[in-house]
């Protein structure tokens, strides 16, 4: 599956993880287009931030 972020990037979601010090925060691992991979909390990859006077989503997912 794939998402945009909201500065324009596309990235590849690759799996949700339980973090190993805290199994009750979950991870986002996802993939760049360079390859490089990422990690965020679910909650921060999935929430609501401020863009140009707007809010929108961090990460929206992309029908395919």
């Amino acid at each position: 599956m794939q998402f945009r972020h909201y500065k324009g990037g596309i990235y590849d979601f690759i799996c949700a993880a339980k973090l190993e010090s805290d199994p009750n925060i979950v991870m986002i691992v996802y993939t760049a287009a360079d390859g490089s991979f990422w990690t965020r909390p679910e909650t921060v990859f999935f929430e609501m931030v401020e863009h140009d006077g707007k809010t929108v989503q961090r990460f929206t997912a992309i029908d395919e």
